[in-house]
């Protein structure tokens, strides 16, 4: 694989340059930051032997000189590519900077913050002019920056990345750590009693048997479907890349196993969610 897109990020300090290149990482991109025009073609050689295939890059053009190299390097790519110029109005950058405090690239030892501004604006101008998208995140959220992003990128606002792990495991192990949400399955029947179902899991038929047998699983799976049928869409709509449940029983062999592998199947199914099942503790004795 070689390098297939590249998006190149540019645009006025405290705009939101950084927000906008940790969403496309989320999205799935490799992502340089800050890099200095003259490093760009020999970056992206060293990408492409990387097989690398979907890329963006944060331009760093703090030295006034570099603009020039910029709109050079830029126009010299042969790999499809996206300018994508990251714009906010004046009073806001101010605003940012000023909730920072931190110097302004611009700026002259004791220079206005709003001089500084203006001459990043002109001399970012040309660069503007070349941009293939602009983004306003003057009052975008996160969210709506990140679905601006992904229309930018896919062409559809709905569709989505977040990814779902779901991990069976055993409280007598320890929970989880980072995790979004968790479930307690120790009240279901517990297949460990069966001298026959004691050594498989949850995965295995007789023991998916078993536990179906008790009339509070399927309760507790459709009480978990309704739950999820809420929470989802909103977790996508919130700009979410990552979901991460845990569904626990005493050891972690069985109950954990069961209902992990059902919701598993349905976050595919009924999200088309890339959904990945996590048997942490189901191989410990």
């Amino acid at each position: 694989m070689s390098v297939e897109r590249i998006i190149f990020v540019v645009g006025l300090s405290g705009a939101g340059k950084s927000q906008t290149m940790k969403t496309l990482e989320d999205l799935g991109y490799y992502c340089i930051d800050h890099l200095p025009p003259a490093l760009l073609d020999e970056t992206v050689a060293l990408i492409d032997r990387g097989g690398i295939g979907q890329l963006a890059i944060s331009l760093d053009l703090r030295a006034h000189g570099e603009l020039g190299d910029a709109l050079t390097s830029i126009r010299a790519t042969t790999v499809e590519h996206i300018v994508l110029f990251v714009d906010a109005r004046d009073d806001v950058l101010i605003r940012r900077y000023s909730e920072t405090r931190r110097r302004h690239p611009f700026s002259d030892d004791g220079g206005s913050l709003r001089k500084a501004i203006a001459l990043e604006r002109t001399t970012l101008a040309p660069l503007r002019d070349e941009a293939t998208f602009i983004i306003d995140t003057t009052d975008l959220t996160h969210s709506e920056l990140k679905n601006r992003l992904l229309s930018l990128t896919t062409g559809s606002y709905h569709h989505h990345s977040m990814r779902v792990s779901i991990v069976a495991f055993g409280f007598k192990y320890g929970i989880p750590l980072d995790i979004d949400l968790l479930f307690d399955a120790r009240f279901l029947r517990n297949p460990n009693y069966v001298d026959t179902l004691r050594e498989k899991t949850g995965l295995h038929p007789d023991v998916a048997a078993y536990i179906e047998d008790d009339p509070d699983t399927q309760a507790f799976v459709d009480a978990l479907r309704t739950m999820f049928d809420l929470l989802v869409p909103r977790f996508i709509a919130e700009g979410k890349s990552q979901l991460t449940i845990a569904i626990g029983c005493t050891g972690g062999r069985h109950r954990s196993v069961y209902i992990a592998k059902r919701m598993t199947d349905d976050f595919r199914e009924r999200f088309g969610l890339d959904a990945r099942l996590e048997l942490r503790d189901a191989e410990r004795n």
